[in-house]
């Protein structure tokens, strides 16, 4: 008989699409999906970068260098440069979205049975990504009771151990919204220059802060060899299907061997470049606009979530996610009976799951992630089919109920 692979039974399901099909079937009953589950941005693409890539002119659409287009390479210098960060060209490996950086440091960095740190929750292809490249992912809990503050050093040392070789930090976080600030970053500079460890930056949401400044690892002094930074245009310019990022180190051996790997699958998307590469002269007021955009959401989601019973939302510092506590005994069941079993004037609302963020079993039962991707009229439509919802859910199944065992009651 043939077997699946011990990688792919192990491999995850994603949290924020695995619900797909019930909000497929939940469209097809007529019923409308507020879709609050994926960092899938509204706003339109900006209109000067899509018509760089109708105008593109050429022949042949060949493959780019491995590393990516020398002049969109050279393009991200200025980019970087404008905030803070710098690099030459050869620094930077462009790749096939984030995930790609993702995947490519890790093989890069770490053999099959090396463990990464990342605290929890975390974004959840990260397990994927780790799974691929056989590498353990060691978590360690940040609360929600502290919107989601970077652990105590302590806490950190408790799980290094020979086999550790990175820690992970996403800043702004998905999914959790938290921004560390300049403190907490010094506290990883130091963990990461004593047991001699990488450091993955992932900043795919730099440019959305809402509440103190962004700093970049890569601004940090003394750990030039330490730092990977991750990157991706894919939220920065609304581009999510470009599925063009970058992997920045100025460690040239590691630069070396993630080279190996971007060669071996080839070269890089080469209309998203072309896209990237004209993103880097759009207006500085560009980032300012769709920040505002972002933060009235995010006030409007966060209020209209603490002023339901039993709901908790710590205000999120940056990016475009919150997590929420709800009044419920599982929310991959809750979840999943928005979609199959309710709808409020015709409409409801798909959400994802927090336990697919953890890496610790058991943690996030009574958490959801919400992504404020919609205008403020979609998120009050949305967040008054949750309030009736959880209404609902609680007269159907009791308060205080096991829903867990009363999932079959309705």
């Amino acid at each position: 008989m043939l077997t699946i692979s011990h990688r792919g039974q192990q491999m995850p399901p994603s949290p924020i699409r695995k619900l797909v099909p019930y909000a497929e079937a939940a469209k097809k009953r007529g019923t409308k999906v507020f879709h609050l589950n994926i960092g899938q941005p509204d706003i339109a693409t900006p209109e000067m970068i899509l018509d760089a890539v109708r105008n593109s002119d050429f022949k042949v659409l060949e493959y780019s260098h491995s590393a990516g287009n020398e002049s969109y390479r050279k393009k991200l210098v200025q980019y970087y440069a404008k905030v803070g960060i710098n690099i030459n060209s050869n620094q930077i490996i462009v790749t096939t979205g984030g995930s790609e950086a993702i995947l490519f440091g890790f093989m890069a960095c770490m053999d099959a049975g090396d463990e990464v740190i990342i605290p929890e929750p975390f974004y959840a292809n990260y397990n994927g990504f780790a799974i691929e490249a056989g590498v353990v992912v060691t978590p360690i809990c940040s609360s929600i009771e502290t919107g989601f503050a970077l652990p105590p050093m302590e806490d950190f040392e408790k799980v290094i151990t020979p086999k550790t070789k990175a820690i992970v930090i996403c800043n702004p976080n998905n999914p959790t919204g938290y921004l560390y600030s300049r403190e907490e970053m010094e506290i990883l500079k130091k963990i990461i220059l004593k047991h001699n460890l990488f450091l993955f930056a992932d900043e795919a949401y730099r440019e959305f802060c809402y509440e103190g400044t962004h700093t970049s690892f890569m601004q940090l002094e003394g750990v030039n060899d330490h730092i990977v930074l991750i990157d991706t245009i894919s939220k920065r310019y609304s581009a999510c299907g470009g599925r063009i990022g970058a992997l920045v180190t100025k460690n040239s051996s590691l630069l070396g061997a993630v080279m190996k790997f971007a060669q071996a699958r080839l070269s890089p998307p080469s209309f998203a470049q072309i896209l990237g590469e004209a993103a880097v002269d759009l207006p500085d007021n560009y980032f300012d606009i769709t920040k505002a955009e972002y933060k009235k959401r995010r006030d409007t989601l966060v209020k209209r979530l603490n002023a339901i019973p039993g709901v908790f939302c710590p205000n999120p510092g940056g990016a475009f996610y919150a997590m929420a506590k709800l009044p419920i005994d599982d929310a991959d069941i809750f979840c999943q009976w928005l979609l199959e079993s309710f709808s409020y004037q015709g409409q409801t609302v798909m959400l994802a799951p927090a336990t697919g963020f953890y890496g610790t079993p058991g943690l996030g039962k009574k958490e959801v992630r919400l992504a404020y991707v919609l205008n403020t009229t979609a998120i009050n439509s949305a967040m008054d089919c949750l309030e009736k919802a959880l209404e609902t859910y609680r007269l159907k199944l009791g308060d205080g109920a096991n829903i867990t065992q009363k999932q079959n009651a309705y």
